[in-house]
């Protein structure tokens, strides 16, 4: 079973900047996405990628700010979140699919991470 482990989360003022890494067990030749959750709320889509990395998809919440990325090497995905906003704070987990091209639904992953905090001050 592949293990998948996020770091990074963090307190961050409104305007600030954080990455996030998501770590593989092993390699695992799928696309992989990112997900948030607020106490109360449904876990929603932010982004996903190919996995070539090549194609890429978000929500337009996050569009232009937010980019994801992947080091197939590393069996590493990253989210890099830029002018990140008090509404962004949540809990983000990384997760894996059985697709070459990006999902965005939550049931078409059968992977997930532990999930890592991230709280935006205003």
């Amino acid at each position: 079973q592949v293990q998948l482990v996020e770091s990074g989360g963090g307190l961050v003022q409104a305007g600030g900047s954080l990455r996030l890494s998501c770590a593989a067990s092993e390699r695992t030749f799928s696309s992989m996405g990112w997900f948030r959750q607020a106490p109360g709320k449904e876990r929603e889509f932010v982004t996903a990628i190919g996995w070539s990395g090549g194609s890429t998809y978000y929500a337009d919440s996050v569009k232009g700010r937010f980019t994801i990325s992947r080091d197939n090497a590393k069996n590493t995905v990253y989210l890099q979140m830029n002018n990140l906003k008090p509404e962004d704070t949540a809990i983000y987990y990384c997760a894996a699919a059985p697709w070459t091209l990006p999902r965005v639904r939550l049931g078409d992953y059968n992977y997930w991470g532990q999930g890592t905090q991230v709280t935006v001050s205003s």
